[in-house]
């Protein structure tokens, strides 16, 4: 991942509907929602979510996909683990981590990468 990829992956979370979101559709796993579940489920009027979902989806982070006569969202849990990668991988200063129980980057936990 660039720079510029993570800056606007990091842009699009950095609002409180879109990251709310993000992390409904993290919950939901791959088989996503329509947009019509998310807007229930987040109490968010369709035209404002609409918008919502193309800023993710622009940067990324979402997948869509047609069935029938809806769209079904869904995490893009490789573009996740890629803005994370980026954001972490000079972690414990170039020393072999990973994180430990507490969330915390440690250096005698190894990475799992």
């Amino acid at each position: 991942m660039n720079t510029t990829t993570a800056l606007t992956a990091l842009a699009a979370l950095a609002q409180e509907s879109r990251l709310a979101v993000f992390r409904l559709l993290v919950q939901a796993g791959p088989e996503g929602m329509a947009a019509s579940r998310i807007a229930a489920g987040l109490d968010i009027a369709p035209s404002s979510l609409s918008f919502h979902l193309k800023e993710l989806t622009h940067a990324g982070l979402l997948a869509a996909r047609q069935e029938g006569r809806f769209v079904i969202y869904s995490a893009n849990v490789d573009a996740m683990n890629g803005l994370i990668g980026y954001l972490t991988e000079n972690c414990c200063g170039g020393a072999p981590c990973g994180v430990d129980a507490s969330g915390t980057c440690a250096p005698s936990v190894q990475c799992s990468n």
